[in-house]
């Protein structure tokens, strides 16, 4: 990857938030937990997600450039929402966490050296896992989730 494919990346996952905020904006309140597209998750759970899915990919890079051989845990998304009742929690402080953990992320991000993004570990489910895998996946995350949320919407208005 050059250095402007990965700021391109790096710029996209700074967006994330702003962009799953976006999508946010005007969604009926009354309407976060419904469920419009058989099989999908809800606009609330989307966002439960998100900040799960934040604070695991913010420990998974920070043991990719702490530890040698670093071991990153995999986990069942689908459990997570049920067991931790995504569609029953309140919004606000699952999006603070979205946009604390990439905020403090992003800092760490800003000084990582051209060796720095050479890390690489094992992923529980997955198997090789650098830091550019990381960058890749979460650089897409947010906005994938977010088109998502936009998606739920337009089902809703039908």
């Amino acid at each position: 990857m050059t250095k402007e494919e990965r700021n391109e990346l790096i710029a996209r996952y700074a967006a994330g938030y702003d962009e799953v905020q976006a999508a946010l904006a005007d969604f009926p309140a009354d309407q976060l937990t419904a469920h419009p597209l058989a099989g999908k998750w809800s606009a609330a759970e989307i966002v439960q997600h998100l900040a799960d899915s934040e604070m695991n990919s913010a420990i998974r890079l920070r043991k990719l450039l702490c530890e040698d051989s670093a071991q990153v845990q995999g986990y069942d998304e689908a459990f997570y929402a049920t067991r931790l009742r995504y569609n029953e929690r309140d919004l606000a402080p699952a999006l603070l966490s979205l946009q604390s953990s990439r905020a403090t992320t992003m800092q760490i991000i800003q000084f990582m050296t051209d060796d720095d993004w050479q890390r690489a570990g094992t992923h529980s489910q997955s198997g090789a896992y650098t830091t550019t895998d990381w960058l890749r996946i979460y650089a897409a995350h947010a906005h994938d989730h977010a088109d998502q949320i936009r998606r739920l919407r337009a089902a809703l208005k039908q």
